[in-house]
């Protein structure tokens, strides 16, 4: 016999996931910022350190390696890569 009431279901992993806005700022940061390799470190025993981006397209950026403890300096840091980028090309 079918039940009328509503199924409930364990919450998703995207959904209680607490690094998952870490990684929709590491997407945010690889979609705007497609000159570097973007990444996050790992530290011993497999924590996620610092965020990392190599440069890969030398119109992108000066600095072959941008190292930040967080995303919003890497943001920063990546954006004056590439105005100091912009100068060199002038």
């Amino acid at each position: 016999m079918p039940s009328h009431r509503q199924r409930e279901t364990a919450p998703s992993q995207a959904t209680t996931n607490p690094n998952r806005s870490e990684d929709r700022a590491l997407a945010a940061l690889r979609r705007d910022f497609t000159g570097h390799r973007i990444w996050r470190a790992v530290r011993g025993g497999g924590h996620l350190g610092d965020w990392v981006a190599s440069l890969h397209d030398p119109s992108a950026g000066i600095d072959p390696t941008v190292i930040r403890s967080n995303p919003t300096d890497l943001r920063e840091a990546l954006t004056d890569e590439a105005a100091r980028a912009e100068a060199a090309r002038q």
